[in-house]
């Protein structure tokens, strides 16, 4: 990866605010009713729409997300049957899925349907997730992740700073991705919602360009994406964050929060000199 290339990617939420988890970070759960949209299933040609615009706007991934604890039968269909249209309509994005815990079997089955990277994030580190979740294990989501990678998909992983972690719970975080040996790294920082237990991220934003080096000595060779909370975080000084070792950022809206305009996104990336690439795996 040249260090003067910055990647682009976009996310779809096909499926929102129906998960049964207890994860406190999350506005999509139904535990905390949150004020989001949400829906059951996306229509196919909404995505492929949303795909298409994506592109234009010179994402290089796309990522499809799903609400729920994981795939079951119903939901890896529909996954597969968004992910075929995706491919033909838009043969040159990368597809990203995000569907929480998943089988071998089903992530074998994703790839079979184009889907080249599978995104699940480990969020914290594994002496705090107990903290934060209850409902499943952070070892659930460290085996996806190895799952995935044995089914011969490109392996995305991150997680959230700004949840009352410790320093020592970050570097562990860290130390758990780069285990993994990821081809992406999602750095997110917690977006306070009124209806969420967590209720403030205590991060300045030195500390949150801190924890980008960070993550970066951790994981020198990745892609580096901020994603959720950029703007929140960072605000005027959010491209920034390419001085402090990031190389990737989500353009377009995220799960539940709507994000800045790919257009104002991409003006100011090119205007500090960094070039957009042109696809995923370089």
């Amino acid at each position: 990866m040249s260090n003067n290339q910055i990647y682009l990617c976009a996310i779809s939420n096909i499926e929102s605010g129906t998960c049964n988890e207890d994860c406190k970070f999350c506005t999509q759960s139904v535990k905390y009713k949150a004020n989001i949209e949400r829906y059951r299933r996306k229509e196919i040609e909404q995505i492929v729409e949303e795909a298409k615009r994506a592109r234009a706007n010179k994402a290089v991934g796309f990522c499809l997300v799903t609400a729920g604890t994981g795939l079951d039968d119903k939901r890896l269909d529909y996954v597969c049957r968004a992910a075929d249209a995706v491919s033909k309509a838009v043969p040159d994005i990368s597809i990203i899925a995000c569907n929480g815990l998943a089988t071998f079997e089903q992530l074998k089955e994703l790839k079979k349907h184009g889907v080249e990277n599978y995104n699940h994030n480990l969020e914290t580190a594994r002496e705090f997730y107990n903290t934060i979740c209850t409902t499943h294990s952070w070892d659930d989501r460290y085996n996806t992740c190895l799952d995935a990678k044995k089914a011969g998909l490109h392996l995305c992983t991150g997680g959230i700073f700004g949840l009352g972690e410790t320093q020592e719970n970050r570097i562990s975080m860290l130390e758990s991705i780069a285990s993994l040996e990821p081809m992406s790294v999602p750095i997110n920082f917690f977006h306070p919602n009124e209806a969420l237990p967590i209720v403030k991220n205590p991060l300045s934003k030195e500390e949150a360009f801190k924890l980008v080096e960070l993550s970066r000595s951790y994981l020198p060779n990745q892609m580096l994406m901020i994603a959720g909370g950029r703007e929140l975080m960072f605000g005027d000084e959010q491209y920034n964050v390419f001085k402090h070792g990031a190389n990737a950022i989500v353009v377009g809206d995220y799960l539940t929060t709507g994000g800045a305009s790919a257009e104002d996104d991409i003006k100011a990336v090119t205007a500090l000199g960094y070039e957009i690439a042109v696809a995923c795996h370089q």
